[in-house]
């Protein structure tokens, strides 16, 4: 299979890429390449996307079996590739969010009947999550529309693993391995988490490429235990039978401790009834169409290479510091 990447240098779509490498396909990464080298074995051709059609110009007339499209948010990056590239490819793989959901309140939603944002067709000046969900939404109504083969849109959750350097997920290996002392954690603590490996969404990516799957599918593992998820990587890491301390919502919000992301911050919470579906999809669809999700010591080792790479004991994107934690811990 010849398949093109649009990206290829980092994290999803490298994954991607390598991927498909190892499973012996061709890969060309269209890319400034810039962030990052693409993987060894694959073509580069360089391409500026915030150029319009003329940036595509080295890929006209080329035959694609396969194409996966990783813009972030951007539909008329989206529009540009499907005119240029759209006609000769039989496959093509959107990677969208599950940030394009309007509810995520209701439990048990899946990715064929729950409702959507409206679209926002072109990157706002503020960035806010329901316009980065709506940017996916016209992005998805583009492929749908435009381009005549099989079409497979994506929608991952939160994607940890090796490469991620968001720290919504690579907190906790970091702060299992630093060695000793109690760890705080959210309450309740066995509240629903979903993730999905890049590794994982980048072999199902291949599989369906490979099978010219067609659909809207979410990739998160199934609904897991906060509690269990900790315990796991905790002892991946080396640290079994962590003494974990939890704190309630209104105790983290009355000492400013964010859910989720950010600065002074928990990841894997995110509490509320807003939010008591944010974590709890329904993905029999995605197992049953080859979605396959690796143990959660593997991502959490990963992950922790990552982490060791980037610093332990650095400023971090999402988390507490190790003297935010003791200085909370201390007030309980």
């Amino acid at each position: 299979m010849r398949l093109l990447v649009l990206g290829g240098t980092v994290f999803v779509s490298k994954a991607v890429a390598t991927a498909a490498l190892r499973r012996g396909h061709t890969v060309v990464c269209a890319a400034r390449g810039t962030s990052g080298a693409v993987p060894e074995g694959a073509e580069l051709v360089r391409v500026d996307r915030t150029e319009g059609t003329a940036a595509l110009a080295p890929l006209s007339g080329e035959h694609f079996d396969a194409v996966v499209d990783v813009a972030t948010m951007d539909p008329p990056w989206v529009r540009d590739a499907l005119e240029v590239v759209g006609p000769t490819a039989r496959h093509w793989t959107f990677v969208s969010s599950m940030s394009v959901y309007a509810d995520h309140g209701t439990p048990g939603q899946d990715a064929a009947t729950a409702g959507v944002l409206p679209e926002v067709h072109e990157r706002p000046a503020e960035v806010t999550p329901d316009a980065y969900g709506g940017a996916k939404v016209a992005s998805e109504n583009l492929v749908s529309s435009l381009f005549g083969g099989p079409a497979f849109l994506v929608r991952p959750g939160l994607i940890v693993g090796g490469g991620d350097v968001s720290d919504r997920h690579g907190y906790w290996p970091a702060r299992f391995a630093r060695a000793g002392g109690p760890v705080l954690v959210p309450e309740p603590v066995d509240d629903d988490v979903q993730f999905v490996d890049v590794r994982d969404l980048a072999d199902w990516i291949l599989l369906a490429a490979e099978e010219r799957l067609a659909g809207t599918f979410d990739a998160v593992c199934g609904p897991t235990p906060r509690s269990e998820v900790l315990a796991r990587t905790a002892a991946a890491v080396g640290a079994p039978d962590p003494d974990l301390v939890s704190a309630s919502p209104e105790f983290l919000a009355e000492h400013t401790v964010s859910p989720w992301s950010g600065p002074r911050s928990l990841p894997l919470w995110a509490p509320g009834p807003e939010y008591a579906g944010f974590m709890r999809h329904d993905v029999s669809a995605s197992l049953a169409a080859g979605l396959r999700i690796r143990p959660f010591e593997e991502s959490a080792t990963d992950a922790l290479v990552t982490e060791r790479e980037l610093g332990l004991d650095r400023t971090r994107h999402a988390g507490l510091s190790a003297a935010e934690e003791a200085e909370l811990l201390s007030l309980l």
